[in-house]
């Protein structure tokens, strides 16, 4: 019988994924028990594993909910007291702006994973999540074991709760930076600023720079600073504002930031022709001494999500800020090919040239047991990142004989 070329990698992977591991998936959902673990929470039909090459990870499903689920459980598998969080995040899935803002808890020392409710009722998927994870309680929330961005958002039953009630996305954003700063015990010295109304596309990569610097994002709109933003940053005594996707900000917005603190752009110029590829790409090689990713080099987490899928951005963040630390890098995954085809290259040529820029590479000098490697978490399934997609994600991310003998390869790791 002959496959398509896209269903024989699908069905070639999921075979790897589980000849590696020599059991079946899951059959049911498992919860937290009071031994030792239990079974990991089928979170969808993939569960929490997903598809895997050797170089990638797929987490999530058809729909951000489901990918938040994923990741929080991979995070946070919940079989030990160790895997357990303090605190989980959830927030509605209908406020993008509160979601993003949401993003700077999965920093320490909160390190909260986020789940997605659908206004007042949690969803399947966050709510076997929420049960197999079973937090502890952070003690800088109160004891809570659930932190609701919005009196919106669910609220789920026998757990432990503490709200941020705010109703506009600028003042929930400032409550969120407060409550950052009452877990650290000092007030955040940088804020990542942008406009709650601007491109989502153009702000997706903010939510993993939170998670992974702890600057709280705060929002103000395309024309003008919000009094809540204003007081906040005023109640800062002069922090680093950085602004991501600053050509949608008018000059005005950008001349009342500068009256609170210094003010640094990141991201590539929209203006300019930039894409969103390009905006993400241009934030994971930011660097403003020990802020900012300043990816130039292999040996690195990367994270990959659909730019038409917003709300992957959250629900990516925690692994910015946890396991190998990645970046958010965006694909216009949204016209995979036909089923039966053999396609060309579906990488944007510009994330393409950065993947190989930081490709791991090993000489008889320095063999590959001694290089730094490259991994790519993959959100979403084959509708949001085509798995011909990740095949190509899986090659630019492969270690390998240098081209040259001009070529250096790649550092080894420290020992």
């Amino acid at each position: 019988m002959n496959l398509p070329a896209s269903r024989l990698l699908t069905a070639v992977l999921a075979g790897a994924a589980l000849a590696g591991c020599g059991k079946s998936a899951p059959s049911g959902a498992g919860g937290y028990g009071s031994g030792s673990g239990g079974p990991l929470a089928q979170v969808s039909t993939q569960g929490a594993a997903g598809l895997s090459t050797k170089n990638t990870t797929r987490l999530g499903g058809s729909d951000p909910t489901t990918d938040a689920a994923a990741v929080a459980r991979a995070t946070y598998p919940g079989l030990t007291s160790t895997t357990r969080p303090q605190a989980v995040v959830l927030v509605d899935a209908h406020n993008w702006p509160a979601a993003l803002a949401a993003s700077a808890l999965a920093s320490a020392p909160l390190s909260a994973p986020l789940l997605y409710s659908d206004g007042s009722t949690l969803p399947a998927a966050s709510s076997q999540a929420l049960s197999a994870m079973h937090p502890t309680g952070a003690a800088q929330a109160g004891g809570a074991q659930v932190i609701r961005i919005g009196e919106a958002t669910a609220a789920p039953s026998g757990y432990r709760t503490y709200t941020l009630a705010a109703s506009e996305p600028p003042a929930l954003a400032a409550e969120v930076t407060r409550l950052v700063g009452r877990a650290r015990g000092v007030a955040p010295r940088q804020v990542i600023v942008l406009a709650g109304d601007g491109p989502p596309a153009l702000e997706m990569p903010a939510a993993g720079l939170s998670a992974e610097s702890g600057a709280p994002i705060l929002l103000v709109s395309t024309t003008t600073v919000p009094a809540a933003t204003s007081a906040e940053l005023a109640s800062l005594h002069q922090p680093g504002i950085y602004v991501l996707g600053p050509s949608v900000l008018s000059g005005h917005v950008l001349t009342e930031l500068a009256r609170f603190g210094p003010v640094k752009r990141i991201g590539a110029i929209s203006g300019q022709g930039a894409s969103p590829v390009e905006n993400a790409i241009a934030v994971a090689r930011f660097a403003d001494g020990a802020f900012g990713w300043n990816i130039h080099e292999p040996g690195h987490g990367l994270v990959f999500a659909n730019l038409a899928r917003a709300l992957d951005a959250p629900a990516a963040a925690p692994l910015s800020a946890n396991g190998d630390y990645g970046p958010l890098l965006l694909l216009d995954d949204s016209s995979p090919p036909a089923r039966g085809s053999i396609p060309g290259a579906s990488i944007p040529s510009v994330l393409a040239s950065y993947l190989s820029d930081i490709k791991p590479a090993y000489s008889p000098q320095v063999p590959p047991v001694r290089v730094a490697y490259n991994h790519g978490w993959l959100i979403g399934d084959e509708r949001a990142i085509s798995a011909v997609t990740q095949a190509e994600i899986d090659a630019l991310l492969e270690t390998s004989p240098r081209a040259s003998a001009s070529e250096e390869p790649s550092l080894p790791l420290a020992e």
